[in-house]
């Protein structure tokens, strides 16, 4: 359970969100994300009150990569354009979109290109390809916050290490929250918010953000 929590978020930042299991990050998350309403104090955005009125409106300014990102049994392009039609996509967009995710080079190697399908369940795409599969989603959908929730939990240092290369290529017009067990995983962040027992125990400026 959260307590306390009074956080200021500013638009384009880079946000890590750290601490053990149990110590609210998924809550906090939700929270942000509208998906849960705070039972005390509220959640605001440019000083206007999400509500469940409004909750709608917001959400569909996010984007959430997770962990186990879903990937369809589609084409690369139709996953990064998840939603829309295969004839109303827009392919400079899919690779725009894929060039800021820095996949680019690695699908335009692959004979079948953006057509190349990722397999049942992604089954073709590596562990480290996941993530930014979803961060060109999220950059596709034009989202003006993007939430990293564990994305690179499983992934080696070499792989973390692409991925974080992928948010420091977002553009400052975008927020990124990234939610990690350790702060290993934090470093294209600028700011670490450390929580702990459910409260913010410490916001540090990162040096290697």
């Amino acid at each position: 359970m959260l307590q306390g929590i009074n956080l200021t978020i500013r638009k384009g930042s880079r946000i890590g969100i750290e601490g053990p299991t149990g110590c609210g990050k998924s809550t906090l998350s939700d929270i942000i994300m509208g998906l849960l309403q705070p039972t005390t104090g509220a959640l605001e955005v440019d000083g206007e009150r999400v509500t469940q009125d409004n909750q709608r409106a917001w959400q569909a300014r996010i984007a959430h990569v997770p962990q186990a990102l879903f990937l369809a049994d589609t084409s690369i392009e139709e996953n990064i354009a998840f939603g829309v039609p295969s004839d109303l996509i827009d392919h400079d967009r899919v690779r725009t979109a894929a060039v800021l995710a820095q996949i680019s080079d690695l699908i335009e190697t692959w004979p079948g290109g953006y057509r190349t399908l990722v397999g049942e369940k992604g089954v073709r795409m590596s562990g480290g390809q996941r993530p930014r599969i979803g961060i060109a989603r999220a950059l596709y959908k034009n989202a003006d916050v993007i939430i990293l929730d564990e994305a690179t939990a499983a992934l080696d240092h070499e792989t973390e290490k692409k991925v974080t290369q992928s948010i420091g290529a977002i553009g400052d017009d975008v927020t990124v929250i990234v939610i990690a067990h350790h702060r290993g995983s934090l470093a294209a962040c600028e700011e670490i918010v450390t929580l702990k027992d459910g409260r913010v125990e410490a916001v540090s400026v990162n040096v290697a953000g």
